[in-house]
């Protein structure tokens, strides 16, 4: 294998196994920087040794081994510091995991363990991007709307608490998935939605993270059967995901949903997400819990992939969907998304009113002045639209969208 095809091959596997890798460290020594480091140090010998070695034939076996060896170096390292503290966590057993407890799979374990209630909402999700969805700290603040410092120091701090509370890292009871439910599917839905579409960087989609997103979704309905917000958020996954093939140009631009080839959907994804969607619909008619806010989202994604062309989308439909889900979850954005379906059906004025209503709150998240920017083009208000796009290109991090915005801008009049 030559040396290009060795470093996609690496870059291929840290997709694939750094969960796994992390996860399972962490399962055995219980701590969460050790495991990272190690986790990390192994991928730095892979990129070191496999390029004249050749890539070995278990890429994941090799890198956890590596990795359990750095991990006990280290330790014994520390332990000439340390050495009742590091002894104790010495004879942790390396066998496999016993199946005894409902989660069987280290990555979920170790997204249950990071949505420990004893730590911030906050804090559980953005620990679990960082440990398991591989995300930046950037890409994680991206997600939160907040400074890149701010989330380094929340990330700091929640594997601190961790620490002093002597969080274990053990298989969760029926009563800690109860607890931790909420925490974990927002982790999946950040990770699927830096997948979708990247915040920053050269690629516009990462599907190793929308395929991780998913493959996690498929584990907790496997999990959770029966629960509608589990297989609300799979269904709202598997719906989006099946218009990636039309998300993006070949010139790398974003194609917007009124824009896209229906033609390339991925009808496979769409039959089973609406599948769920009417599954949840009948449980629901059958005396069963409301629908929560993922299940009324994937009900809003099965109108916009029902509708043969955009402009037989059942708008009103859509709208009274978000007027549920603003009942559930009043955040700006959902605001916004609800303002602009609403345009849709009564005109881009009272769209723009329920918009500018949002200016204070939103005013740094691009997708807030792109959506004023095409509601404005509409109005014929030229100017203000430019400068409106002007801000959202600015504020926008996927080139995708750069690209979009920016063709957008430029075919205003004047």
């Amino acid at each position: 294998m030559t040396g290009p095809s060795v470093a996609q091959e690496i870059t291929r596997v840290h997709h694939e196994q750094w969960a796994r890798v992390v996860a399972g460290l962490a399962r055995r020594f219980g701590d969460l920087d050790i495991a990272e480091e190690a986790t990390a140090e192994a991928f730095l010998a892979a990129a070191e040794r496999w390029p004249g070695n050749g890539v070995p034939p278990n890429p994941g076996g090799w890198l956890a081994t590596t990795a359990t060896r750095k991990a006990i170096d280290r330790l014994r390292r520390e332990s000439r510091r340390d050495a009742k503290h590091q002894e104790a966590r010495l004879v942790y057993d390396d066998s496999p995991p016993d199946p005894t407890g409902p989660v069987e799979d280290d990555r979920l374990r170790l997204i249950f363990t990071c949505c420990h209630p004893a730590l911030a909402v906050e804090a559980r999700v953005a620990l679990t991007l960082r440990l398991l969805g591989g995300l930046t700290v950037s890409e994680i603040a991206r997600a939160f709307l907040v400074q890149e410092t701010t989330m380094a120091r929340r990330i700091t701090r929640a594997k601190a608490k961790i620490r002093a509370a002597r969080i274990p890292y053990r298989v969760p009871s029926a009563d800690d998935i109860r607890e931790r439910l909420a925490g974990v599917l927002a982790v999946i839905y950040l990770v699927f939605n830096e997948g979708y579409l990247a915040g920053d960087g050269d690629d516009a989609v990462r599907v190793d993270l929308t395929d991780e997103a998913i493959r996690l979704g498929r584990l907790l309905r496997t999990l959770l059967p029966d629960h509608g917000e589990v297989v609300g958020l799979l269904a709202l996954m598997l719906l989006t995901d099946a218009r990636r093939p039309a998300r993006v140009s070949r010139t790398g631009e974003l194609v917007t949903l009124d824009e896209q080839d229906r033609g390339a959907w991925d009808r496979t994804l769409i039959a089973e997400g609406r599948a769920l969607v009417r599954e949840r619909i009948e449980a629901v008619a059958a005396g069963g819990d409301p629908p929560g806010r993922y299940q009324l989202q994937a009900a809003i994604n099965m109108v916009h992939t029902d509708a043969p062309s955009a402009r037989d989308t059942d708008w009103s439909t859509i709208v009274a969907l978000y007027g549920r889900l603003v009942l559930l979850d009043p955040s700006p954005v959902v605001r916004l998304n609800r303002a602009v379906a609403v345009a849709e059906v009564d005109g881009p004025a009272v769209g723009l009113a329920e918009i500018d209503r949002l200016t204070e709150v939103l005013d740094g998240y691009h997708a807030f002045h792109a959506a004023r920017a095409d509601l404005l083009r509409r109005l014929r208000r030229g100017g203000e639209s430019r400068a409106a796009y002007d801000r959202a290109i600015g504020l926008a991090g996927n080139p995708a969208e750069r690209a979009y915005l920016t063709r957008r801008r430029d075919q205003l009049a004047g």
